[in-house]
């Protein structure tokens, strides 16, 4: 319960970190089977022939009653996943925009009828953060928190499948920097070795 209550309700502008949140406590609470994988399929139902003997047949349905059991018993835990999760879900969303979604029966439907809704937000989130990073300069103050928020936007750009390499946003990073850091783009460069985040701070701080 305090994992899910730790939810970031969803109130149309921050979708992309709701549905990180949502996925890890489904996971954490160990009740995401909906999620990860498809409803159980019922086994085909015997046949009996006409010509099939009485003790044939009794072996037959003999063999064939393990499945039927095991997938009763996976349909039960999926369908207890299901409920649960649509519950979770449904809960974590503001009810005005909940108010807007059409149901559905299984939890993966109905995030995905979320994320249709959201599809847009989403492109235009990340532009705004790219803008950002782009024309973002440092302009004094703590140079590791600096560095630390321009890692951060960029970090955001992960869940929407934009994710920048490192070696990029490190020059990135330089190229938002005043003169007085020039020495370390110069050596940096002069390198073989690529530095990461942590290593960038190092130099500068």
């Amino acid at each position: 319960m305090s994992f899910i209550s730790s939810i970031e309700p969803l109130n149309g502008g921050n979708y992309d970190s709701w549905r990180e949140k949502l996925e890890m406590t489904l996971a954490l609470s160990e009740i995401d089977l909906a999620l990860t994988s498809p409803c159980p399929t019922r086994p085909e139902d015997l046949v009996r022939g006409e010509n099939k003997i009485e003790a044939a047949w009794t072996a037959r349905q003999r063999e064939h009653a393990p499945f039927v059991m095991k997938y009763d018993l996976d349909k039960a835990k999926w369908d207890q996943s299901n409920r649960k999760c649509l519950m979770v879900i449904k809960s974590s969303i503001v009810e005005a925009i909940r108010g807007a979604i059409p149901e559905s029966t299984t939890a993966i439907e109905y995030l995905r009828k979320v994320e249709s809704q959201f599809a847009g937000s989403s492109k235009a989130y990340a532009s705004t953060l790219i803008k950002m990073l782009v024309t973002e300069k440092y302009n004094g103050g703590g140079i590791r928190e600096y560095i630390l928020r321009m890692s951060n936007m960029a970090s955001k750009l992960k869940p929407m499948n934009m994710e920048l390499p490192i070696e990029f946003l490190v020059h990135l990073i330089f190229a938002s920097l005043p003169r007085e850091y020039d020495y370390f783009e110069v050596n940096y460069n002069l390198h073989l070795e690529k530095w990461d985040i942590e290593k960038l701070i190092a130099m500068c701080v």
